[in-house]
């Protein structure tokens, strides 16, 4: 892949800027998606979003500058809110579920000690890498649904969903085509603004709620530890280290970064503590994601350098109520049409690298990438009640039962001798 901007160049100021507001915008969309899980009244679900933003903003800013320092997004892990979900939904105490993220963010941050990463490193083939680029993209498939044709929502709205779809990703497709060099880092931020104009020409805009939290409700009051859930959550906690560890060596290998042997290590370790904090503070705990590569691959520019005032901005942006009340009401279309434009690039960019390191030579090779997506699809959609319960948050994960598969078919089943 031909690059404007290696992971270390410097970047003129305006242009930096300008990448910066893509990154901050792509933030700002993968946090906002999990603000529902945000519980009790109007206010203390703001101020559940401001603490989760600040916590994704923090350590966004860390990993760029300290810990695996690559340009990637980090978010709240899918598969802690699938689990949040599961278990609040069975009763279980608010307290006890995020004292469980917060000891799992323990045992994350302690695996990165010796050398157990080294030996979790070598499973990632290019094969492999290749499929969990694909990966995201396939199961992101049933959000990026919801995002654009709401459960809740009227006929009207679906229809601007699909109006808006059809009508925005070929738009978007033209201007990364035409527009030049730093211009291209403006398609997102222009589809966003002129679909969330749009949106509330037609439909009413939501009313302003005030969080009347205070500094003391920051943290938990006390922690609880229920071991049942404890166990649900540790099992969590095995599929978002497959995600965080696939989403930094699929992004190594695209670019080719050096070093990526003390860059996984301070990365996994620096997940594992801020899910600590996250899970103190009562809110869900940071992953890095891997859909930089299709942003990477749009624009040409792989600086992590950009991230830096993105993440600022992200972690700026949790101090004011009414900048965060604007920023979880944009438009959930609006929020999946852009996710659908970046996981087609980020298809793209699997494509590319498939190519480009000659994956696929046989029926075989093929069939170690076509099947784990095929499965994890499956486990995707997979109706809930058919595993026992500590189970199911990762069976039940299409993500990260999809590697389990790439990997067992790369390494076991479909070996090459």
């Amino acid at each position: 892949m031909k690059l404007k901007y290696n992971i270390d160049d410097k970047l003129p100021f305006g242009q930096m800027m300008l990448y910066a507001v893509q990154w901050f915008i792509l933030g700002v969309a993968v946090v906002a998606t999990s603000v529902f899980v945000a519980t009790g009244t109007p206010g203390e679900k703001l101020f559940y979003a401001q603490k989760l933003f600040a916590i994704m903003g923090i350590t966004g800013l860390l990993q760029v500058v300290v810990g695996h320092r690559m340009p990637l997004v980090v978010g709240p892990a899918a598969v802690l809110l699938v689990g949040v979900i599961s278990s609040l939904g069975a009763g279980a105490e608010s307290e006890a579920v995020y004292s469980s993220i917060a000891l799992g963010g323990v045992l994350v941050a302690l695996l990165t000690i010796g050398g157990a990463m080294r030996h979790v490193q070598r499973l990632f083939t290019p094969r492999i890498v290749v499929v969990i680029l694909m990966l995201i993209a396939f199961t992101l498939s049933p959000v990026i649904k919801g995002l654009v044709f709401p459960a809740v929502a009227t006929a009207d709205e679906h229809l601007f969903g699909l109006v808006f779809t059809l009508v925005a990703c070929p738009m978007m497709v033209v201007l990364n085509r035409t527009l030049g060099g730093v211009a291209k880092s403006l398609v997102i931020p222009i589809a966003l603004v002129a679909g969330s104009v749009a949106y509330y020409i037609f439909f009413d805009v939501p009313e302003v709620v005030d969080s009347s939290m205070s500094l003391r409700g920051l943290f938990l009051s006390s922690f609880s530890f229920d071991w049942g859930l404890v166990v649900a959550f540790v099992i969590c906690f095995v599929a978002l280290l497959i995600n965080d560890i696939g989403s930094i060596e699929s992004l190594g290998s695209m670019l080719k970064t050096e070093g990526m042997d003390g860059r996984l290590k301070r990365g996994v370790r620096l997940t594992g503590v801020m899910n600590v904090v996250a899970g103190s503070m009562g809110v869900l705990g940071p992953v890095n994601f891997s859909m930089s590569p299709g942003v990477i691959a749009s624009t040409g520019c792989a600086s992590r350098r950009a991230l830096i005032p993105a993440t600022l901005l992200l972690t700026v942006c949790a101090l004011s109520p009414d900048l965060i009340w604007v920023l979880t009401n944009i438009p959930n279309p609006v929020i999946g049409v852009i996710l659908l434009f970046l996981m087609g690039t980020q298809l793209a960019a699997s494509f590319e690298m498939l190519h480009s390191t000659r994956s696929v030579q046989s029926f075989a090779d093929g069939l170690t990438i076509g099947l784990p997506l095929m499965m994890a699809m499956l486990f995707q959609l997979m109706p809930r009640g058919i595993v026992p319960e500590v189970i199911e948050p990762l069976v039940g994960n299409g993500f990260a039962m999809g590697v389990v598969v790439v990997i067992i078919m790369e390494h076991l089943v479909n070996r090459q001798k």
